[in-house]
């Protein structure tokens, strides 16, 4: 699968370190028991409340975009189940990871914490504007799709880190972008491919 967007994202084959995540993390105790059969297809799944989780192609990826570092420190805006968080889990030193809704995250942390993530912190919030007590971040992973890139989370980067993140409306094509922040505060924006997710939903 990965070969198949290789011209599109540039990438010549997924880390060693997230492939060997990927097949460390126990999906089928990330999401729903009614999903649980699914778990391991290639395809999103949903996971009530009107929300879905990517397939695993596309946590790979945007995982393997981010170019996480043992020693990294991560956000991760859209808990959802938590798979994608356990994921940076097993690969980056801490994540600390953002859901509007409270069910889901109130959820996701505690099969997080049977799952034995005590590097996983999870917080009920408006992902829009990051988690700055915790700020700056090596990197920034975002899953679900803002309509234009956040400008808090862009603050919320360390010089030369990275954010992973679906741009475009409901309505319209999305792309998966990764965005490298400057000195100057500004930042590099490279497009990967078109993608589907669902809405990134603000806090009340």
């Amino acid at each position: 699968m990965y070969a198949e967007t290789r011209a599109e994202t540039g990438l010549a084959a997924m880390s060693p370190a997230v492939r060997a995540a990927l097949g460390k993390v126990e999906r089928h105790r990330l999401v729903p028991d009614a999903q649980a059969s699914a778990a391991y297809r290639n395809h999103p799944l949903s996971i009530g409340s009107g929300q879905t989780i990517s397939q695993p192609y596309i946590v790979a990826l945007s995982t393997d975009l981010l170019d996480p570092k043992p020693q990294d420190v991560i956000l991760e805006v859209g808990t959802g189940s938590g798979y994608q968080a356990a994921v940076l889990a097993e690969v980056v030193k801490q994540v600390y990871s953002i859901e509007v809704i409270e069910s889901l995250g109130r959820a996701a942390a505690a099969r997080l914490a049977e799952l034995g993530y005590a590097n996983v912190e999870v917080r009920i919030g408006d992902g829009y504007q990051g988690w700055p007590d915790k700020a700056p971040f090596d990197g920034i992973l975002v899953t679900a799709a803002a309509p234009e890139v956040p400008p808090a989370l862009v603050a919320q980067l360390k010089t030369g880190g990275r954010m992973v993140i679906p741009v475009g409306g409901s309505d319209a094509v999305q792309y998966l972008k990764v965005l490298t922040r400057r000195a100057d505060g500004g930042y590099d924006e490279k497009r990967v491919l078109p993608v589907r997710f669902v809405p990134l939903v603000p806090g009340k």
